[in-house]
């Protein structure tokens, strides 16, 4: 569970805005979307490799 504890004087938008970068940065949401249905291990496996593959291409693509 996230807890924001908001300082004397800090403006609710501020408080707000950390809440949202905690969320974001653990994940929340996007554990929730992967543990709805099973992949199995290699799909994953396979998905990664797809992932490194393409950032590379996009680093290759900006050195030329």
């Amino acid at each position: 569970m996230l807890k924001i504890i908001v300082k004397d004087g800090e403006n609710i938008e501020r408080a707000l805005k950390r809440y949202k970068r905690k969320h974001r940065n653990i994940k929340v949401m996007q554990n929730l979307r992967e543990g709805q249905f099973f992949t199995k291990p290699s799909v994953k496996h396979r998905r990664q490799i797809q992932k490194a593959a393409y950032i590379q291409n996009l680093r290759d693509q900006e050195e030329v």
